[in-house]
């Protein structure tokens, strides 16, 4: 018979002691139970006393913790959470070395924990580690151990970044620009500066002046990965935390540094492979730059600024310059304002005599002016090639420059997400932007003459623009989505995939996505779906016994620690744990962490897991809320917690789970999955029908012969 819900079987250690095997009473007060373990090893005071896991992170049990404790815990009897912190608040004042430097080190460690970090911080222990650092000279390992405690204090969010003071922060910066340091110190100190920067505009406007630009590149080249992680994560900070004018300035300085350069050089194409964080501060990094071109993107043509009006004539002379060149008194105005329209006319624009109301439309506003001029005079002998080729057309055949300059300029604004904020989890960046210093103005120089060698290859009429335009996107969305490298191998792979190719993928696609309609073959599909189905689920389920790597995600820090989480293989228990950077898949005995799979009640997604409702929603991020889903179990108040690396491993996370709890599976990659496999099942099945024309209606079926004597009897042999 199985035990009550209320009653968890567990081991209790203790130095020195024998092992106990009680059955914890959870409707039991905790100082109850303490004092029966106590009291069979006869140890007075029980109330000095505490239970922690013995395992893991050794997370002290208490009264709102307690359910989380599963049958065939080990948990260890341990001195109390605050007798532990007065005990190390006292050693870290220690005079002698040895003494405070093993307290800090222990602080470091039980700091983790929630109840011991609030005990620690009630009796004014931040204070004592401010005091270390600021008096303190030490930069070995003391320093380190200081650190270490204070940043995993200030994590559990009791005490605000802002109430740091000037002589501390300065003091974290100090280490920062130390050269003879350890490198620990300096990641420590980083990531703390990280963690300031975001909550107060005092406090990033002095991490921005006492950090130089400078002195974040030279961490930046160093082959310590994680110190250039680390010096990647205050980077980002600062761009993100930093007004639109100041990034900008930032930004222009990184250019003339070469950042970029040394970023595709260095980090893309370094031997170690790139982890997860460091492509997302990449990803940041190019959405940053991207979205310097917003203020323009979002500004229309003014047609009485001088600047804008010189910008949009040189396009005209550049183009037409032999015939510009006419003396000035040789023309009436009259005839030079025709002459000029008709020039503007040839260069594609639709008003051809006020051109300037062509860029009123924003988006793409200005920025499509810039692309304009960014193409004629950087390559003066593809622009005049583009212009005069299409003038000596048949006027509806001709690829209006203007026009599709400006359309193309916003297609690339959407392609690439200009104007939109970053995404706190996504990790999709382009490899080629770092090896170009003006991507976005070279990629349209690219795009520009695909757009015109599209248009020849089509044959097209002005009627025809709006499906050119929809082909070039298609070509460059499909090259994107290779990543290539280098802009030479985009323009290389961009111009193989010219129209004929795209008609093939068309057609090629619409083969695998349009089935045949008859009903037999829609019967055989609603036959076939069961079996498929079951397959999914089978595919489901060995994707949870895999498993996959988490990330925690809290309100202040991005991405905080890793655990993994897998399903058994007999499927009745899901297994998860903390692990460490770089454990690809830990086995499934070293997670120390259970539930049973019958104790699993429900699934939640989205906005209604517990861990997206504790955030404000100012702070909530519709990715985030779109990988998020967490396991109610055992009571509704406790729940697993997920955020999916990816919507794949969402869908896959979900469906899997809905599967151990015998319900539907309902994500998005569920009826990709089946309608793949029915393609693929119905294709193999209706091979030999090639070329043969599927009824509608079944043949009639023939009426019964008037006798049977055509048939054999047997009865007859077997005599």
């Amino acid at each position: 018979m199985p035990p009550p819900k209320d009653v968890v079987k567990i081991a209790i250690q203790m130095v020195g002691a024998i092992p106990q095997l009680i059955e914890l009473q959870q409707t039991k007060p905790l100082a109850a139970v303490l004092k029966d373990v106590c009291d069979a090893w006869s140890l007075p005071n029980a109330e000095r006393y505490a239970l922690q896991y013995a395992d893991g992170r050794q997370t002290y049990i208490t009264e709102s913790n307690r359910r989380d404790i599963k049958n065939g815990s080990i948990l260890r009897l341990t001195t109390s959470p605050d007798q532990e912190a007065e005990r190390l608040y006292i050693g870290i004042q220690s005079k002698n070395v040895d003494v405070k430097t093993d307290s800090l080190k222990k602080l470091a460690s039980l700091s983790q924990d929630v109840t011991f970090a609030q005990e620690f911080i009630s009796r004014n222990g931040l204070k004592q580690i401010y005091s270390i650092v600021e008096e303190g000279n030490d930069t070995g390992e003391m320093l380190a151990h200081t650190l270490k405690a204070f940043t995993e204090l200030m994590e559990h969010d009791f005490v605000s970044w802002e109430n740091l003071s000037t002589i501390f922060i300065k003091k974290i910066v100090s280490y920062v620009n130390m050269n003879a340091v350890d490198a620990s110190i300096q990641q420590l100190s980083l990531s703390i500066l990280e963690n300031m920067v975001p909550t107060n505009r005092l406090l990033f406007e002095l991490v921005k002046k006492e950090v130089t630009l400078d002195r974040l590149l030279t961490h930046l080249q160093v082959t310590n990965a994680e110190l250039q992680l680390k010096a990647m994560a205050l980077l980002i900070a600062l761009l993100l935390s930093a007004t639109d004018a100041e990034r900008r300035d930032m930004m222009d300085y990184l250019r003339e540094k070469n950042l970029r350069q040394f970023i595709h050089k260095n980090i893309i194409h370094s031997s170690e492979p790139l982890g997860d964080e460091m492509a997302h501060y990449l990803y940041v990094l190019q959405s940053v730059s991207l979205n310097l071109c917003e203020h323009r993107m979002k500004t229309s043509m003014d047609p009485y600024s001088q600047e804008q009006r010189d910008l949009l004539q040189s396009l005209r002379q550049t183009a037409f310059e032999s015939e510009s060149e006419v003396p000035a008194g040789t023309f009436s105005t009259e005839r030079r304002r025709s002459l000029c329209a008709k020039e503007f006319r040839k260069l594609g624009f639709m008003n051809n005599s006020n051109p300037a109301e062509d860029l009123r439309r924003a988006p793409p506003g200005l920025l499509a002016l810039d692309n304009m001029v960014y193409f004629s005079r950087n390559t003066p002998n593809a622009y005049s090639r583009f212009v005069l080729e299409n003038s000596s057309r048949e006027d509806k055949h001709e690829c209006p420059f203007a026009r599709s300059s400006i359309q193309l300029t916003l297609i690339l604004c959407e392609i690439l997400h200009i104007g939109e904020p970053c995404s706190e989890t996504a990790q999709a960046f382009y490899p080629m932007f770092f090896g170009q210093d003006h991507f976005f103005e070279e990629l349209f120089c690219i795009c520009i003459q695909l757009v015109n060698k599209t248009w020849k290859e089509m044959r097209a009429t002005q009627e025809d623009f709006d499906k050119v335009m929809q082909v070039v996107r298609e070509q460059i969305t499909r090259t994107l989505s290779l990543k290539p490298t280098s802009l030479e191998l985009f323009k290389t792979r961009v111009n193989a995939l010219n129209y004929s190719e795209i008609l093939k993928l068309r057609q090629t696609e619409r083969l695998h996505q349009e089935e045949t309609l008859a009903v037999p073959v829609l019967e055989l599909r609603e036959k076939l779906k069961p079996e498929l189905l079951e397959l999914i689920r089978q595919q489901r389920l060995l994707h949870l016994c895999e498993g996959t790597l988490f990330r925690k995600i809290s309100s202040r820090r991005r991405q905080d620690k890793l655990w993994y989480c897998r399903l058994s293989p007999n499927h009745k228990v899901l297994h998860y744990g903390d692990v460490e950077e770089g454990v690809q898949s830990p086995p499934i005995e070293s997670l120390p962490e259970k539930i049973p799979v019958a104790d699993m009640k429900m699934l939640l997604v989205g906005k209604e897991c517990p861990h997206t409702k504790e955030k404000s929603s100012g702070k909530q991020n519709k990715d985030v809320l779109e990988l998020a889903f967490s396991i109610v179990h055992d009571v509704e108040e406790y729940c697993l917690n997920f955020i999916a690396p990816t919507r794949y491993e969402f869908c896959l996370w979900t469906d899997g789970l809905n599967v151990l709890l015998g319900k539907e599976m309902t994500s998005e990659r569920t009826q990709t999955d089946l309608d793949v496999l029915l393609s693929m099942e119905l294709k193999l099945r209706l091979l030999d029908l090639e070329n043969i024309s599927i009824p509608d209606n079944p043949p009639p079926i023939p009426k019964p012969p008037s006798n049977l004597n055509f048939c054999y009897d047997f009865s007859h042999a077997e005599q």
